[in-house]
């Protein structure tokens, strides 16, 4: 036979403070995550303590029910209370541990970049030449047919304009495949005297390999003046030279054939790597091409409207990747391009 009611509500209040005591004593000693979770599947788990008090709750007579779920309910909030205010707890005290220094670890110091070598190189050219009054221009990457061909007296028909050595925009436009075009832009605009490098990106489909890309770097020069000579051409060129591989280094022209330019050469320098004796970088010539130059050509003067009986003028362009191989031995341009830290560090 059941107890009266009363004494079953009294016997109830005395075993949920009981709880009440051993769970609070229990939770303040908790230190870890995973007691806590322990703890709280003890006490509010589907099988737990709480959920057994719930169970008695329809022993009790009609008129002590309210009570008696009263008292199990507030038992529950100050568990539920306790137990979150715990794992804030621990969850603070975690997050001030990772932010906590120690003093005496060894400290981790932070990886420092460096400029591209190609960058370096870019900067490199283009400083010299500054040093021997050139200014620095850039120009749009998007040129016209224009500026990229018709103004650098290159004619229709010519091999550079097809498709297979020239990126065409469906807008008609294309990507430049050299930087001369900023020349032009520069001439339209500015009357000579004048001494500029144009350094940048510059485009064609050639197939990939350890030689070739279809995006490389360029740095052209230009001056116009009165009576320019291709002594001047020369002189310009050895001092870049001397500054740029040592004075060690032979330099020898060679003729050429380039449509902006008249007369036309191409640039050697004794190979860096033998000193001219002959190996497989140089192909055992003793010689390395380096760039190309020229007096600039009477048509391309009058395209800007330059009378080329007052103004004459040389031109040189050079790939950038090209002198950067030769400076630092690297065989294989796509090592620029490949992202290897390993490689990058060495600069």
């Amino acid at each position: 036979m059941l107890q009266k009611t009363p004494q079953k509500l009294k016997s109830m209040s005395k075993k949920i403070e009981k709880m009440r005591q051993e769970a609070f004593a229990q939770l303040k000693e908790i230190k870890t995550s995973e007691d806590l979770e322990k703890a709280r599947t003890k006490y509010l788990g589907r099988n737990g303590l709480l959920a057994q008090l719930f169970k008695l709750i329809p022993r009790f007579g009609l008129k002590y029910r309210p009570e008696a779920g009263k008292l199990v309910n507030t038992l529950k909030r100050e568990l539920e209370m306790n137990l979150r205010s715990r794992y804030n707890l621990l969850h603070r005290e975690k997050e001030e541990k990772k932010l906590r220094l120690d003093i005496t670890m060894p400290g981790i110091s932070p990886e420092l970049g460096s400029t591209h070598p190609i960058s370096q190189t870019m900067n490199r050219i283009s400083q010299i030449f500054m040093n021997l009054g050139f200014k620095v221009v850039q120009g749009p990457e998007v040129e016209t047919d224009y500026y990229n061909f018709t103004a650098l007296n290159i004619p229709q028909g010519h091999p550079s304009r097809e498709t297979f050595h020239t990126f065409y925009l469906d807008s008609g436009e294309l990507l430049r495949s050299q930087t001369s075009p900023v020349q032009i832009r520069v001439m339209e605009k500015q009357k000579p005297p004048l001494r500029i490098v144009a350094p940048g990106k510059v485009f064609r489909p050639d197939a990939t390999d350890a030689s070739h890309s279809f995006m490389f770097h360029q740095v052209e020069g230009l001056m116009v003046d009165r009576d320019v000579t291709f002594a001047d051409l020369k002189g310009t060129l050895s001092i870049f030279v001397r500054e740029m591989f040592g004075s060690g280094v032979r330099m020898r022209f060679r003729p050429h054939f380039f449509p902006f330019t008249e007369p036309s050469a191409e640039i050697d320098i004794s190979c860096i790597i033998c000193g001219g004796r002959g190996c497989r970088v140089c192909s055992f010539k003793g010689w390395l091409e380096i760039l190309g130059a020229g007096l600039v050509d009477p048509n391309v003067f009058r395209a800007v409207k330059y009378d080329p009986e007052v103004w004459r003028g040389f031109a040189f362009g050079m790939g950038v990747e090209r002198i950067a191989m030769l400076k630092y031995g690297i065989t294989d341009i796509r090592l620029f391009y490949e992202n290897d830290v390993r490689f990058l560090r060495q600069f």
